[in-house]
């Protein structure tokens, strides 16, 4: 018998979701939402809620634009073009536009189809698998048609999630909690669902397998080739001494190369790439699919390595930046020729049926050393394993001397596994930038901004940036910035941050600071600054050094750089500016903030 959840249901949680500031509060009702949810549809909630219909390395997504979207609102509650257009423009909000429009015409919605979930999910799966010519009138049909059945209420979800704008803040991390707390009897539990869902990174399936098998089914789910496997990453460190010792005396250290760190899965003669986000980017790299084909021995594996830009007349390796170029969607084969790559595999996870991420290191590399056939385009990465203190220092500035960012140090031993998802001390980062207080840059979440003046007048003057505790799984603020933008800058972060936009502080952000506008954290941005100084203000790292206090940037600065291919939770971690903040070469004056 097939269990049917109405979306006025979904919906009545989302408005309760949305109004809140409290995390924990989230994470109840999230407990309560997927307590009555179906087993039949659970997945396709936990998908919607936190605004997809698949996860991402299927490659498919909802692609309405608000201008299509905005052309079915006019469509089904009858306004003119102009009042539409005029409404959005006063709101802002694509959700709120439908729900205002749709109330004119809620008298002829009273006898209406009640819709299900599984019904929404359908069409929102429809308009996304919509191609080819006539693609958008198609999918505006679908939409109108969907939207004709709704209340305005629903209205105002659908088409935030078909514009990709739900606003939620519901995160895989929050899904997990509340997954813990139901089928596995507390957040105690966490961690295997954790594991679950970094060896499949697909929060709807382990969701499904959670109701319908419970725990034990949790503890059961194996890696699968075609699922991507949520990368290992790193913490920092300052100095070779300080590695080393962390490492208990001794250590492995590979080249960190400039490049592109990519998941492949072979599986006979198909090839899969994954990006470090679990995008499927296979169409781009069609050379890499090649070289893996004739380089890999094994029949089926997922590797990581790091694709390298390389000069096509020295061999030489290239800056990350010339990788852009190989993200084009048309003339690949062009994109092919200019552009080259070179691979660099530094692990394997999976070799013929067997999950090595369970197995130390040190058989990780002698495994991947049997099944990589070395080539002038495929390489292990270069690698030593020392005690000393000099050598590795040698070897870095060997890595740099060659157009490396510097060194990945990773521990041996039995303890020394492929921590899925998780970031840790088993692998450390070692940068040249080190080298003094704050020369290296962190990445970190906009989560407010603020009105500019004077020339920036009608623009944001400054952003509130947030680095990530993924203890607690929130944004902590670490700094107001408002230098290094440039004007075309200052033109576009309006555009691009206007659809993460919301009415107030996210449930997830913590403060001391006063935004007058507040976002979803989303968007991450390199920073650099003079130093890492102690705040009132600001929460990250908040009672860590001092009582009522926590770390901030000082003289923040933003490089230029967008950091697109990295997730909110990819941020800079409060554990790294806390070791940045001690290793800082001369003794931090306290500074208070503003």
């Amino acid at each position: 018998m097939i269990f049917r959840m109405l979306f006025s249901q979904l919906v009545e949680y989302y408005e309760k979701i949305e109004a809140t500031t409290s995390r924990i509060e989230m994470t109840n009702l999230l407990v309560e939402l997927l307590k009555k949810s179906p087993q039949e549809v659970i997945d396709k909630i936990v998908y919607l809620t936190i605004g997809e219909i698949y996860p991402p390395f299927i490659g498919i997504e909802l692609g309405v634009a608000d201008k299509l979207a905005l052309r079915a609102v006019k469509l089904v509650s009858g306004q003119s073009e102009k009042l539409v257009k005029e409404e959005y423009g006063k709101l802002g909000d694509i959700g709120l536009v439908g729900e205002k429009l749709l109330q004119r015409r809620s008298q002829i919605t009273l006898h209406m189809k009640e819709l299900t979930v599984q019904e929404v999910y359908q069409s929102l799966e429809k308009i996304a698998k919509t191609t080819g010519e006539g693609a958008m009138d198609t999918k505006v049909q679908i939409l109108v048609g969907l939207l004709s059945s709704a209340t305005p209420k629903e209205a105002k979800y659908i088409l935030r999630i078909v514009t990709g704008k739900l606003r939620l803040g519901i995160a895989d991390m929050t899904i997990l909690d509340a997954l813990a707390i139901l089928y596995g009897g507390g957040k105690e539990a966490r961690e295997l669902f954790e594991r679950a869902y970094n060896i499949t990174s697909d929060i709807g399936y382990v969701a499904k397998i959670a109701v319908s098998e419970g725990l034990e089914g949790i503890k059961n789910v194996k890696i699968t080739i075609g699922r991507p496997i949520r990368p290992m990453l790193a913490e920092r460190l300052s100095s070779a001494e300080e590695i080393l010792s962390k490492m208990g005396g001794v250590c492995i250290a590979e080249y960190k190369y400039d490049g592109e760190r990519m998941q492949i899965h072979k599986k006979g003669n198909e090839v899969i790439i994954f990006s470090r986000r679990q995008e499927n980017i296979t169409s781009q790299y069609p050379d890499v699919v090649k070289i893996v084909k004739e380089g890999i021995t094994a029949d089926t594996a997922i590797l990581e390595c790091e694709a390298v830009a390389i000069d096509r007349e020295t061999g030489d390796v290239l800056p990350f930046q010339e990788l852009m170029h190989r993200k084009r969607k048309h003339e690949i084969d062009k994109a092919v020729e200019e552009y080259p790559v070179s691979l660099y595999f530094f692990d394997v996870l999976y070799v013929d049926g067997k999950d090595l991420t369970l197995q130390p290191l040190e058989e990780r590399r002698r495994i991947l050393e049997q099944i990589v056939k070395i080539s002038d385009r495929v390489n292990l990465s270069k690698a030593i394993i020392t005690d000393n203190s000099l050598e590795l220092e040698r070897f870095f500035h060997e890595a740099v001397e060659l157009g490396c960012e510097g060194l990945v140090v990773k521990s041996l031993g039995r303890e020394a596994i492929y921590r899925a998802g998780a970031r840790g001390w088993l692998w450390i980062k070692y940068k040249r930038d080190y080298k003094s207080e704050m020369i290296d840059t962190v990445d970190l979440v906009v989560v407010g901004a603020f009105h500019g003046r004077g020339r920036r007048s009608g623009k944001y003057g400054a952003l509130l940036m947030a680095a990530y505790d993924p203890e607690r799984d929130v944004f902590p603020s670490v700094c107001k910035v408002g230098s290094g933008f440039t004007d075309e800058d200052l033109e576009k972060l309006p555009m691009i941050l206007d659809q993460y936009k919301i009415a107030h502080r996210h449930a997830r952000v913590e403060t001391g600071m006063e935004a007058e506008i507040w976002f979803e954290p989303k968007l991450v941005l390199e920073i650099i600054g003079a130093e890492i100084t102690l705040s009132p203000i600001h929460r990250a790292g908040w009672n860590l050094i001092k009582e009522d206090t926590g770390l901030a940037i000082r003289f923040p600065r933003f490089t230029g750089r967008y950091r697109f291919d990295k997730a909110p939770e990819d941020a800079t971690t409060i554990k790294e500016l806390l070791d940045m903040y001690n290793s800082q070469l001369k003794k931090i004056v306290e500074t208070p903030i503003s």
